[in-house]
């Protein structure tokens, strides 16, 4: 038995052996989305439930199911207590059930950029566990994060625990993507189905704003898309383009049959030619295939895909990514909703800055003009939230309206062309708040 296999041997616990790594006042880094690891997080949960753990302290962006259905539930906070760096619908769930309880907000969240939440999670927070979900070890002794290199690959060089669980339908996924075995403390073996995220189905506003942003794409750009309908939309609309290359935090559906169907390649990238370039995936089958033992794609850790100096060393590179609202001087908020955290920046101004960065390239914020069935519009007077991209990064803003270029214009002029991209019922009303405001 050579040294890795024994180490794996050694180290090979169940579920409950493993989650016993874990003492109370832990601060635990959990893999974001897909990697969130289930026979760890219910042996988690059931310590948690039986009081052999309190106090633990979970940090991670992207909870889903799995989570929200083991440590993210509501009888198990407090002695469980999230941090959570992107709010969903399980945090949503958790703190509109303890206002409606009466209880006090068990979830604690951090604002911060994607792209610096390694550094946080490793200096700021300092946490000293991290569990997640893995491939298979190779012969080797290293484990690929597979969908996932994100922060994971940054907090197993520092925490004091990487407890992983292998999974063999985890992709094996190259790159700066691997921890070896050695610097493993327990290891699970768990066979599940990754957690699919059906492609979204874009609807007639979505195909129109595609349409919009494909004829602002160059042959030989370089892409980032965010999650959804409307990314998707645009996605489709790109496939007769050529030579299109992928750069982007989040590898979804649409980009995977952007590659399949031959319109990207990475042949003409200036940065890491001929290969594809993510920090983490989420999406259906086609895409964890796809990734499998794919030479053509590799995962690198969030701090580089998203730092802006890396993102503009990409000529002509492209962001697309969504907002909720717009103000006239061009403010984006992009992560409250009702006056409450709806998800998080994640790494929109990350791109929104490398994008511009780079030589002819184009940051895109892209939306639908109303919200609420029609019965509001996203292009506002004034923002309700927080500012997620400043009004001095936004540079083209499109709704299925058309189009706008903000860069060098005046905030007289950004109303008078924010205005023209708002639904028609709307503008009226909008016109009126910028001569209020002094705008016009």
């Amino acid at each position: 038995m050579d040294d890795a296999a024994r180490l794996y041997a050694e180290r090979l616990k169940t579920p409950d052996h493993a989650a016993a790594l874990i003492a109370s006042g832990a601060k635990v880094a959990m893999g974001l989305g897909v990697s969130q690891p289930p026979a760890l997080l219910k042996a988690l949960a059931d310590r948690a439930e039986r009081g052999e753990v309190e106090d633990v302290n979970l940090y991670y962006l992207l909870s889903t199911a799995i989570a929200g259905q083991t440590v993210l539930r509501d009888e198990l906070m407090g002695r469980i207590r999230p941090w959570s760096l992107f709010h969903t619908a399980i945090e949503r769930g958790l703190e509109q059930r303890a206002r409606d309880a009466g209880r006090p907000n068990p979830v604690q969240f951090i604002p911060t950029g994607f792209q610096q939440s390694p550094r946080l999670l490793c200096h700021e927070v300092g946490v000293d566990t991290l569990i997640c979900v893995v491939s298979p070890m190779d012969e080797d002794g290293f484990f690929s994060f597979g969908t996932n290199t994100d922060y994971s690959k940054p907090v197993s060089e520092t925490a004091r625990a990487v407890i992983v669980e292998v999974n063999p339908h985890m992709p094996r996924v190259f790159g700066d993507c691997t921890v070896h075995v050695s610097r493993v403390a327990g290891i699970v073996e768990h066979a599940a189905p990754l957690l699919v995220v059906p492609k979204a189905q874009p609807q007639p506003a979505d195909r129109a704003i595609g349409r919009i942003i494909a004829d602002l794409v160059e042959d030989g750009s370089t892409l980032q898309m965010g999650i959804g309908a409307l990314p998707n939309a645009v996605c489709d609309a790109l496939k007769d383009h050529r030579d299109l290359g992928v750069h982007t935090e989040m590898l979804t559906p649409g980009l995977v049959e952007l590659m399949q169907a031959g319109a990207a390649n990475h042949a003409r990238k200036t940065l890491h030619p001929g290969v594809g370039v993510f920090a983490f995936s989420m999406g259906d089958q086609n895409t964890y295939d796809f990734l499998d033992d794919n030479r053509g794609m590799e995962a690198h850790p969030v701090s580089y895909v998203n730092d802006p100096a890396v993102i503009a060393r990409n000529a002509r590179m492209i962001s697309v990514n969504a907002t909720l609202q717009i103000d006239l001087s061009g403010a984006c908020c992009s992560e409250f909703l009702n006056g409450r955290q709806f998800t998080a920046a994640g790494g929109q101004l990350d791109f929104v800055r490398g994008a511009y960065g780079s030589q002819g390239g184009k940051s895109i914020i892209a939306c639908h003009s109303t919200a609420a069935k029609g019965a509001a519009s996203r292009i506002v007077a004034r923002l309700d939230g927080p500012v997620t991209t400043p009004r001095n990064d936004t540079h083209i803003v499109v709704t299925e309206h058309g189009w706008t270029d903000l860069k060098g214009r005046s905030t007289s002029e950004r109303a008078m062309a924010l205005i023209a991209l708002a639904a028609p019922e709307f503008r009226d009303g909008l016109m009126r708040e910028a001569q209020a405001q002094g705008l016009i």
